[in-house]
């Protein structure tokens, strides 16, 4: 039975990792700073460490009798751009400290075969009709924001020690990644769960603001989806970084009309200042196809399905509410 440690196993992308990880018979440690909001964890092993710490991140990586067939690092300080837009300093200090102990530590320890979960945030802001960009024209660097940067630095990091140690490393820039049982409201969600949680919301006949003016372009990734990549790449012989994210490029007006539907309720848009991020993204999945992975859930299923939980999370919240 191999065994896979899972960084920021209580957040939303790494339970759904653990889970496909325990479909696939491996025995699995996670370790976040938080427990998993929505479920109880399917990890054998769940241990609530702060891995800034790096007596912590060894703790996590030391498994007696051996090492870890596979460690996945998606611990981070993030959220979506009403979050990274203000928490500068917060990104770049937490995310960097995690993620330069743990590969060091993971190295150190002759782990095998280690990935690294970065972000599209590493590419400068695009136009609309610019043609794909590939990995490599992440350089010259020039992200967004700083979450960007520091997940472009730690890339650099994971790379100088698959280079200098016996590690197999594999990086994924994952696009916008969405579905059940992620942040839906706090300041920290992203724009489906955000927008799901609007209409959800909303009576019959309402209005819903929507941050900027609907223009800008997004690819938006089924979480199964993802993780699926993840497994994927982490199994191949794809060194580098990888663009992991569907090819159903749409605006933000196009989401918000797919949330919409998904709801079946008469509602109004009114679009609002706000941070919006880049104006267009549009990246070429040649290398993730090449292993032979495509997206299953088009937008309008895995919205369907998102908005559905995300409805009985509001509904759960408002009776709580009333019983109080």
């Amino acid at each position: 039975m191999k065994r896979a440690l899972v960084c920021g196993a209580g957040g939303f992308i790494g339970a759904h990792l653990v889970k496909k990880l325990k479909r696939e018979g491996y025995w699995v440690r996670g370790v976040d700073i938080k427990p998993h909001e929505f479920a109880a964890t399917q990890a054998d092993e769940f241990l609530l460490r702060d891995l800034r710490d790096p007596e912590n991140c060894r703790r996590a990586l030391t498994l007696p009798g051996g090492i870890f067939d596979e460690v996945y690092q998606l611990a981070a300080d993030m959220g979506g751009m009403g979050f990274i837009s203000v928490a500068e300093c917060e990104v770049l200090h937490n995310n960097a400290l995690i993620n330069i102990q743990m590969t060091h530590i993971a190295a150190e320890l002759h782990v095998p075969r280690y990935f690294f979960s970065s972000s599209v945030c590493i590419y400068r802001d695009m136009q609309p009709d610019e043609p794909p960009v590939t990995e490599d024209d992440a350089i010259p660097a020039n992200p967004d924001n700083e979450y960007g940067w520091e997940k472009l630095y730690a890339e650099r990091v994971a790379m100088a020690y698959g280079r200098r140690y016996p590690m197999q490393v594999r990086i994924a820039r994952f696009e916008n990644c969405y579905g059940p049982e992620g942040t839906w409201t706090g300041g920290r969600e992203k724009a489906p769960a955000a927008l799901c949680r609007k209409v959800a919301e909303a009576e019959n006949g309402g209005t819903i603001e929507v941050w900027g003016d609907g223009t800008a372009i997004r690819v938006f990734t089924y979480v199964d989806n993802l993780v699926d990549g993840i497994f994927a790449l982490m199994h191949s012989d794809l060194g580098g970084p990888v663009n992991l994210g569907s090819d159903e490029r749409v605006t933000v007006a196009d989401l918000v009309r797919t949330v919409i539907e998904a709801s079946d309720k008469p509602i109004t848009v009114s679009y609002v200042p706000g941070p919006v991020g880049v104006h267009a993204r549009n990246f070429s999945k040649a290398r993730v196809a090449s292993l032979g992975w495509k997206p299953t859930v088009s937008l309008r299923e895995g919205i369907a399905r998102t908005y559905q939980w995300v409805e009985a999370q509001v509904a759960a919240a408002r009776a709580s509410v009333r019983c109080a």
